[in-house]
Formats: structure tokens, sequence, C-alpha cells
């Protein structure tokens, strides 16, 4: 792995308080929220080959492509005992600012996360120099940085990490900032305990398949991309 001239993580007395600062220097580094995950993803990866096999995935042919690595972090990165889950805002303007450029037919509107530099860059930079903060405070460790640059599943790993909860429409919420985020990921090498997960706070809550102009929310937590317009 990246980062580490051992396959031997180092040896640490307190992996309590490494979490603890790893969230800390994750938050000074601009992230939201930092939560950490194991790589167990057996339920994940179940749906993932139910909805390829249903062929729901339509045309991303990538999302067929390599087998049981995009589920299993260890398959993907051996070594991985963790996964460090990064979460990094981009809220939209308060107000009626964003309804109204919609319904100016004279102006156009560009997707708000479109607007800023290209979040790919922005988070791998951050996450290695998370990274590089980590290996400075216990030296060197087994990482990778990962922004959507490889078959991970990304939302169940950031579920896992307490950052928030799939919802019926397949994404990722956050109790407090909704969906208005993005995600990262750091697989390492180091034993720390993982957060618990966050709950699903659904319920009987159907608002976003009825909200679905071509009805691609086909059921509760299923979306056909053959039917998306996103």
């Amino acid at each position: 792995m990246p980062g580490s001239a051992s396959t031997t993580p180092p040896a640490i007395r307190d992996y309590a308080s490494l979490a603890r600062g790893i969230k800390a220097w994750g938050r000074a580094l601009g992230f939201q929220q930092i939560g950490i995950a194991d790589t167990d993803l057996g339920l994940a990866e179940q749906r993932h080959a139910t909805w390829l096999r249903q062929g729901r995935h339509g045309e991303m042919d990538y999302m067929a492509r390599h087998g049981t690595k995009r589920s299993r972090p260890g398959s993907l990165v051996p070594g991985t005992l963790r996964v460090i889950s990064a979460r990094m805002d981009y809220r939209p303007e308060v107000g009626e600012g964003s309804w109204a450029a919609i319904g100016n037919l004279a102006t156009a509107f560009v997707f708000r996360h479109a607007l800023g530099r290209d979040y790919h860059q922005v988070l791998r930079r951050r996450l290695r120099q998370l990274a590089e903060r980590i290996r400075g405070e216990i030296g060197d460790f087994g990482y990778r940085v990962f922004v959507d640059s490889a078959p991970v599943l990304e939302k169940p790993l950031a579920e896992k990490a307490g950052l928030g909860w799939i919802g019926k429409h397949t994404n990722l919420i956050n109790a407090r900032t909704g969906s208005w985020f993005f995600l990262g990921e750091i697989y390492c090498d180091l034993p720390l305990l993982p957060d618990p997960p966050a709950r699903n706070h659904c319920g009987t809550c159907l608002a976003c398949m009825d909200a679905c102009p071509t009805r691609a929310i086909v059921a509760p937590y299923v979306l056909d991309a053959r039917l998306c317009i996103s």
C-alpha cells in the first residue's frame, strides 16, 4: 500500500486516541465529518450483485467490472483493515436565488458542485494531507486514497462510518446537511475502532419516489439507471 515501507502496521497503544485525532485533523483540513468503517460489506455486495443481475446499471458497464473488489476493500487494496470515510459539504445558497435562476429561461443554471474547483483534486489532496498527518504522528503505515477513482462502494462505507444513511433514492443522507456533500476514502491497515453506523430515518416517507419525474426509483432503495435523467 502506498505510504508504507512495511506491510506490518505500527505498534500503537491507544487507537481510540488516534481515531479522535484523525477526526480533529480532518476537520482542520476542511472536512465536515470523518468516520471509520470496517470492511464487511456483505449486505451491500448482495444488493449490488442483484442490481447488476437485473440490468439496472444500464450503460454504466464499469459498475460490473472488477468482480468483488468493489465490495471487498481488502481485495482491492491488500492489507486494508479499516476505511476512513470523509464528508465535505457543498451547500446551496440560502433563499430563493436558485429557484429563480432555474425559472428564468434566459439564463443557464450550473449544478452547484460544478461551480468551484474540481472536487476530485480538492478532496484527494486533503485526504493525502490527512494521511501524511497520521504518518507524522505514528510513523509509516499502509494507506491508499480514493475519490471516485476506483471500484469503491463509497455510500455503504460512509453509512457504516456513521456519516449518514442511504435513503430510498439510494443517495446518502446526513441529518444536518441532506445529500449536499462529496465523499472520499482512505483505505488503511490500521485496526482503528469502527464508528457505529448511521440510523435510517426514512421511515414511511416516499417523497423522493413521488418526486422522481421518470419514476427511476422503482422500489425503495432501488434505482433503475436506465430511467434516470440525473
